[in-house]
């Protein structure tokens, strides 16, 4: 089959579906991956073809609160939308949509008559086992998080609108407002791959059986590539030291941030590794070192601890590795992840961004080194992890899918 993955955002929103479509490759498919054009040499490295969606995420600011996240999003879907449909040629055989994209791409799927499946990242339908990742990082009672959840996706709707509408005038399709295209889906038990693993976030107990649960999807990366030669040689000088990255987050920040870090690694008597980021941390000396963009999978096994955003990516990174976690959540669903680690016991109390300084950093680096409870945990998960299917399973649903051998006859294309 010709599968085409659709996804947007930041690295972390398309790292794990290189090694998704890896996978789906190595089954014999061939595999594009849609997304901003800056992942054009990811996807590249992974073996994948590629066709840019045109947006930016990062044209819109460093959002931080709900409100400037909403219109930061509104104005990026604003420009994914219009280009979404040229994306999508008539021999792609299956889409495979993000929960960015998905709002979009049911759309196209419709105007194409392609068959479609979600591989989301994050726990986005309704439950009463927690509240939505995005908004409330803590539960609101059975009844309040089921209701949550409920608004959320009207939110999300709402700011999908005015993208929708140009969406399927251009397709040429009759309008229909995105929530009642999400009732559609839901009502037709569209299936729903979810990357992330039990170990952090139990499969909800009232989810119907079209929303799947596979394990954390990894980026895809070349196990022959060896380290940067400094960063083996800093490693090979001491104690393991502790990683300090905000991946996309934090822009503008650096000099203060990198300071911040400097002197909680220091006052907690630990070596450190800073990873530059969006954030641009900086600083040298013989127990600090800083580096760019190493693969999470062959240095984190090397370290005693990492500080970070709580990506999703990242959070699950650390528990592969069985590695403790020190979270610094700065907006959308990390703090959801973020205590998430602290509630299994994988990592202290968050730090949110904004409250973070040297004085409560050094305070939680020394509690998640020293404290063995954090490093346990992290090992039950890895080997929790272990044991899932993860992009085995997404696999397996596309050669049930493309063993069907069904004809679909395609709509005429529309001018």
């Amino acid at each position: 089959m010709k599968v085409l993955i659709a996804t947007a955002g930041s690295r972390g929103d398309v790292a794990p579906y290189t090694g998704l479509g890896a996978s789906l490759r190595d089954a014999g498919h061939e595999v594009v991956l849609a997304a901003t054009p800056s992942f054009a040499a990811m996807a590249a490295s992974a073996g994948l073809d590629f066709r840019p969606l045109p947006a930016d995420p990062g044209a819109h600011g460093d959002a931080r609160g709900n409100r400037h996240l909403l219109r930061a999003a509104s104005a990026f879907l604003a420009q994914l939308g219009e280009g979404f449909a040229a994306a999508v040629d008539e021999d792609t055989d299956l889409l495979l949509l993000s929960t960015t994209t998905a709002p979009l791409g049911w759309h196209v799927a419709e105007a194409r008559g392609t068959p479609s499946m979600g591989v989301y990242l994050q726990p986005t339908t309704p439950t009463v086992d927690f509240a939505p990742p995005v908004g409330a990082a803590r539960s609101l009672g059975r009844l309040g998080n089921r209701a949550a959840g409920r608004l959320t996706l009207r939110m999300t709707d709402r700011v999908y609108a005015p993208a929708v509408a140009r969406l399927r005038a251009r397709l040429g399709l009759p309008a229909l407002p995105p929530g009642q295209m999400r009732r559609r889906q839901n009502e037709a038990r569209w299936p729903v791959f979810h990357g992330f693993s039990t170990a952090l976030v139990p499969r909800p107990s009232d989810w119907e059986s079209h929303l799947t649960v596979t394990g954390s999807w990894w980026p895809h990366t070349d196990p022959s590539l060896p380290l940067p030669a400094e960063l083996e040689a800093f490693l090979a000088a001491g104690p393991a030291p502790v990683l300090v990255g905000f991946g996309s987050m934090a822009t503008g920040h650096g000099p203060r941030l990198s300071a911040l870090a400097v002197q909680a690694l220091r006052q907690a008597g630990l070596r450190g590794v800073l990873q530059s980021g969006a954030a641009s941390l900086a600083a040298a000396g013989d127990d600090i070192l800083t580096i760019g963009d190493v693969p999470h999978s062959a240095l984190f096994p090397r370290l005693a601890a990492v500080v970070h955003h709580a990506g999703a990516g990242t959070s699950a990174a650390a528990l592969r590795a069985a590695l403790p976690s020190v979270t610094v959540p700065v907006t959308a669903d990390q703090p959801f992840w973020a205590a998430r680690l602290a509630m299994m016991g994988a990592a202290p109390s968050p730090l949110p961004f904004s409250t973070l300084t040297g004085d409560n950093l050094a305070a939680a680096l020394s509690a998640a080194t020293r404290d063995p409870s954090y490093t346990r945990a992290a090992t039950a998960a890895q080997r929790h992890m272990a044991t899932e299917k993860s992009a085995a399973a997404v696999v397996a649903a596309v050669e049930r899918l493309a063993g069907q051998g069904e004809t679909r006859q395609r709509p005429t294309p529309r001018d």
